[in-house]
């Protein structure tokens, strides 16, 4: 897998440089992505964010110099990047619930080993997939602020469906000119811990259209022209859609020639009368790898 070796020489870089100012540009070149992309999928591969890695690294080798090396609490900091001895102090107490000063005498000694980025196949679920160019489109429809869950029904996404009126359904059916006739969901905008299951994310329940009007109350989001890779998923929902998800960016893109680019992730179903057995399709925006 291609994708993981350059995943993991990018991770051997950021190593190296763990006591200098990271050229994440540089990051991405070696991963052979783009550094958006990298981000993402390091965070979902991980569980947590790039930067959260990054200070955890540090912090650990900030604390075998201490404790190994007998450096001073001043020269370790300057030499992971804090500007004063008082902020590090600070951010190595929350990490490790103990002083700089005091990990010299310590019997114990918190570290935070290094990743390294292995692809295990789980089975269970084909990946039906097809790369398509879209020319742009807008998404249209009630849009509102949610909290972020894996697993189950999003109560707060279910309030948006359910503030939607007869007449506001009527009219966003109307503006439908693509091949998409149907209800969709889109979910963008993430916080960082996206994939620690933190924070929150913009959410849009509408249309697709490309027509050019005044939408009146209705959100509207501007989505370039560009290409997708379009999952299809059938099954209890929205168990199927929840863990096609996971299989596309745990599974899926590290083994695939193509990265993420920035844009909505977008969701239809089909008929939802039996919840045991919904036709659902996932659009995620994508592009070739930059070293293909």
């Amino acid at each position: 897998m291609n994708m993981l070796k350059d995943m993991n020489e990018a991770l051997h870089y950021i190593e190296e440089n763990l006591d200098e100012e990271i050229d994440f540009q540089e990051v991405a070149a070696i991963a052979g992505v783009s550094e958006y992309h990298f981000r993402k999928l390091f965070s979902y591969l991980s569980g947590m964010p790039l930067s959260s890695y990054i200070r955890n690294r540090r912090l650990s080798q900030a604390a075998f110099d201490l404790q190994q090396n007998g450096k001073r609490v001043l020269d370790v900091a300057v030499k992971y990047g804090y500007d004063s001895a008082d902020g590090f102090s600070r951010a190595f107490r929350d990490w490790s619930g103990m002083h700089p000063s005091e990990v010299k005498n310590s019997q114990s000694l918190k570290l935070f080993p290094r990743l390294t980025f292995q692809l295990t196949i789980q089975g269970g679920m084909d990946m039906d997939y097809r790369i398509v160019e879209k020319e742009a489109f807008k998404l249209v429809g009630i849009k509102k602020r949610v909290p972020l869950i894996f697993e189950g029904v999003n109560p707060e996404i279910v309030k948006i469906a359910e503030s939607i009126t007869a007449e506001q359904r009527e009219r966003l059916g109307a503006i439908r000119n693509t091949d998409v006739k149907t209800v969709i969901n889109a979910s963008f905008d993430f916080d960082e811990g996206r994939y620690e299951e933190k924070g929150e994310l913009d959410h849009l329940i509408g249309s697709i259209t490309t027509l050019n009007q005044d939408f009146g109350e209705f959100d509207v989001v501007e989505v370039p022209a560009g290409s997708w890779a379009i999952f299809k998923a059938e099954g209890e929902f929205p168990k199927v859609l929840q863990d096609t998800m996971a299989k596309i960016f745990s599974e899926w893109l590290p083994s695939s020639n193509y990265e993420l680019t920035e844009g909505p992730e977008i969701s239809f179903n089909g008929d939802m009368s039996d919840l045991q057995n919904v036709s659902s399709e996932i659009w995620i925006p994508v592009k070739k790898r930059q070293n293909q």
